[in-house]
């Protein structure tokens, strides 16, 4: 897209950690998928919230007032990032996995022996552990939707074959932080919900690459971590406020039971509040300069700031997809190398930029090393997602070498991926 590649310039430039080079090597960050780096304007936020707004919540002077203020604010913030219907939906937590331990808990009391949850193959484990933790407890049988090694996608009946009339909870992701694959979960959803159960999304994977809009895909609560969209190390659940009303929280007594602070214990993380409003306003911003007439009409009807982030977001995403679409055409060229994941040019539309690979007589830990010594940051082995690592066979064979590529990602990084991958191999 020429509008976003005329603009990556400034687009990096807001980005102060891509500047930084060590010992006369640029850093290249594709290690995206375990941590993105943050615009100024989230360190802006962060460092107003330590020096005007550094007060607990609840008194009469001006630094708490302004501290509450910012709170509401920021809740709002990401109720635009998700189009929650209302600020009372959106929970913020320290990352994805502990408020999904957290609700995990919460939820425990809907559950009877005997019910049945249905978890996924797919899935980083953090969308795993917690409810397999609940089924132990609470005698619940778990079933599993498994995805086709080949085409590294659930089949059309894969949720169909594991649902029963006891199934009371689909616990799943919205893309796969090994495979990249983009998941149907608006579908999937509204199967789960015909059959009586709830809907728990990760959306840590999906959240940076594409519009997070809760009100169309249909499930009770979508989770992610900020620090994947830029912002800093926060998680965000957004649950429907209904069920968010009539669900126990646990809590210390002297706590009110309004929405959302009744799961929200103890002194939250104010700043990370801060910075998470600053990534939002971040995407709302650059969705003015990147933004098509096109993207913006695809989002008409939402409320002005929803409007520009989600336009931004698909914005962002075309541009990926030409990056994305590199890099895959480059490793295809690699003798012995697999990638596991979808490879076509015209289905980069059901994949996120996470491209994970194995490469015959290389291990993926050896390959790492290799890129970290050229300053390209990859990772390697089942970054957590041990269910897809392990259904394809590899955990004993180190797993995977996972690069995952962002908007401020550069053609040129790709390239130099490629060639320092080429030079391992001589």
């Amino acid at each position: 897209m020429s509008q976003a590649e005329f603009s990556i310039a400034a687009i990096r430039a807001e980005f102060p950690a891509l500047s930084l080079s060590d010992g006369g090597k640029p850093r290249v960050y594709f290690d995206n998928p375990a941590g993105t780096q943050v615009p100024v304007q989230v360190l802006r936020r962060t460092e107003e919230a330590f020096i005007h707004k550094n007060a607990n919540l609840g008194g009469y002077f001006r630094t708490t007032i302004d501290a509450g203020d910012m709170v509401e604010a920021a809740h709002q913030s990401v109720a635009d990032f998700y189009n929650a219907g209302s600020a009372n939906e959106i929970i913020f937590g320290q990352n994805m996995t502990q408020i999904t331990f957290m609700f995990s808990r919460a939820l425990a009391r809907r559950f009877e022996k005997g019910d049945e949850i249905v978890l996924s193959r797919m899935d980083h484990d953090a969308n795993v552990s917690p409810w397999l933790y609940l089924a132990e407890e609470r005698g619940l049988v778990v079933r599993w939707m498994d995805f086709d090694t080949e085409t590294y996608e659930f089949p059309e009946d894969a949720l169909t074959k594991v649902l029963s009339p006891r199934t009371r909870l689909l616990a799943m992701g919205m893309a796969s932080n090994c495979t990249g694959t983009i998941h149907d979960v608006k579908r999937f959803a509204a199967e789960a919900k015909r059959a009586g159960a709830l809907v728990y999304l990760d959306g840590v994977q999906f959240a940076p690459h594409c519009p997070v809009d809760v009100q169309e895909i249909g499930a009770d609560f979508v989770v992610s971590s900020a620090y994947k969209w830029f912002g800093p190390h926060q998680g965000i659940l957004w649950g429907r406020e209904e069920l968010l009303a009539e669900t126990v929280a646990y809590k210390v007594r002297p706590a009110g039971n309004e929405l959302p602070y009744k799961f929200e214990p103890g002194t939250m993380s104010h700043e990370g509040m801060a910075g998470t409003m600053g990534a939002v306003e971040y995407l709302a911003e650059i969705g003015g300069k990147v933004a098509s007439p096109r993207h913006m009409a695809a989002h008409a009807g939402k409320r002005p700031a929803v409007q520009a982030i989600h336009a931004a977001m698909d914005a962002l995403t075309d541009y990926e997809h030409t990056i994305t679409a590199r890099l895959i055409a480059g490793l295809q060229q690699v003798k012995g190398l697999t990638i596991r994941g979808i490879t076509s040019d015209n289905a980069m539309h059901r994949r996120v930029p996470t491209v994970s690979f194995t490469l015959e007589g290389h291990h993926p830990e050896a390959l790492a090393k290799g890129f970290a010594a050229e300053n390209i940051y990859v990772w390697s082995g089942h970054n957590y997602a041990i269910e897809p690592v392990g259904r394809m066979g590899l955990m004993d064979k180190g797993g995977v070498l996972r690069v995952g590529l962002a908007h401020y990602n550069t053609a040129g990084e790709v390239d130099q991926f490629l060639a320092a991958l080429h030079g391992q191999l001589k």
